[in-house]
């Protein structure tokens, strides 16, 4: 039986620590090298003498997922030649599994070695898989997606900081907005230029002009809009004058942040779209999933051949439930098991939130599962809903099916 010579990287953004050990779990050496490529090449260079050495036929090699600084490292082991003849294995490993697999050791010090260590032991028990190379066909969609995923994260965390100025500023606003989007540019125009004094002694018509000037001809019954805006600005609390230039500044930064993370939104859903018309698939279909979620599906799964069934893309996403047994013990409220890839997790639960509200047939498994609910009803609606589309999600890639809706009763 062959030999084999196991490879721990731990990643930095500077440098790469390095232990490599044996079938035995013996340490052969521990090194470090630069993360570039003069480091990468002489990484290879020392694996392949190590290798050489203990007359191994097999290398296995693994670091942690962490940030972006093992991409160009994994890039250049999975290209290069002189680890074909090993047959080397390359893992990408989600740190989580590493501080589990850890946890064994006792009373073990945290340094950058050691940890090199710990990930070439882990490889060494055989619990890990290797990592395909990046697919060129996805992993530009999949930086696209994730970005904007962090976008849509930061814009939400601006809108409720926006929200709490508001609130100091004119506390009855958000309780009886008559705007369809309170941040849509006419509202913004009210509660970012107006003090709730101003609005509630200025004349109804001059206000409804001002929204109109600002609603995009799309503001219906404005004068009536005006009456009720008026009627907040009268029943608001008046901020203290000491706060409040404090109060505008800071709010009207929030409103122009929001504005510019939205035009933003705007950029990048078209670039999304563009890419994703390069990848043969028929999800866009599917009333509710259009462009964008199609796009953050598709850019996580990658090729589908990769899954057997719905069943192992289901856990992929992390859309499973973590079973509690003991005994004759058995938890009706199991938690998810939110171990998979959450960007997937996150582009299919939006979808399904979508598809529900556009498609009979998920609308009444919804309900169905909000009614069952006995804790959390809409999440728990919502997550359930999102397994069922990954059945058809599936189905769809796996056959390159337009979808067709099913009629119910």
């Amino acid at each position: 039986m062959g030999k084999t010579l196991f490879v721990g990287i731990d990643i930095g953004s500077d440098t790469n620590v390095v232990r490599i050990l044996d079938d035995t779990g013996k340490d052969v050496c521990g090194f470090n090298v630069s993360n570039d490529l003069p480091g990468a090449e002489r990484l290879v260079e020392r694996i392949v003498n190590e290798a050489e050495l203990i007359d191994a036929d097999k290398v296995k090699i693994g670091m942690e997922a962490t940030n972006l600084y093992w991409w160009h490292l994994s890039q250049a082991l999975h290209e290069a030649p002189e680890l074909a003849a090993f047959a080397a294995e390359i893992a990408v490993i989600n740190p989580k599994v590493i501080d589990g697999f850890k946890n064994i050791y006792t009373d073990i010090v945290k340094t950058d070695a050691v940890d090199a260590w710990v990930i070439a032991d882990c490889l060494r028990f055989g619990r890990v898989r290797p990592t395909p190379p990046p697919d060129m066909t996805y992993a530009p969609l999949q930086r696209l997606t994730r970005f904007r995923y962090h976008m849509v994260s930061n814009l939400a965390r601006e809108k409720n900081r926006a929200l709490n100025l508001i609130f100091l500023k004119f506390s009855t606003y958000q309780k009886e907005c008559p705007f369809s989007d309170l941040f849509g540019q006419a509202s913004r125009a009210v509660v970012g230029n107006l003090t709730p004094d101003e609005i509630a002694n200025m004349p109804v018509e001059e206000l409804a002009d001002l929204m109109l000037q600002h609603g995009n001809n799309r503001l219906k019954d404005v004068p009536e809009m005006a009456k009720v805006i008026k009627q907040a600005a009268r029943n608001s609390y008046r901020l203290n004058p000491k706060m409040r230039d404090a109060v505008d500044v800071t709010l009207a930064m929030s409103l122009e942040t929001i504005r510019f993370f939205e035009s933003q939104q705007k950029k990048i859903d078209q670039v999304i779209a563009k890419e994703l018309k390069a990848i043969p698939q028929t999800l866009d279909t599917v009333p509710g999933i259009g462009p964008v979620y199609s796009a953050g599906i598709v850019a996580e799964i990658g090729d589908i051949s990769r899954f057997k069934n719905h069943n192992a893309l289901a856990k992929f996403a992390g859309l499973t439930w973590r079973q509690h047994q003991s005994s004759k013990f058995t938890a009706e409220d199991i938690p998810l098991t939110r171990s998979g890839n959450y960007y997937l997790r996150y582009y299919l639960i939006e979808a399904a939130n979508s598809v529900r509200v556009r498609e009979p047939e998920y609308a009444t498994f919804y309900r169905k599962k909000f009614t069952e609910a006995r804790h959390h009803h809409h999440k728990r609606a919502l997550v359930l809903t999102a397994r069922k589309l990954v059945r058809m999600v599936f189905t769809l890639l796996s056959e390159g099916q337009i979808y067709r809706q099913r009629r119910l009763g």
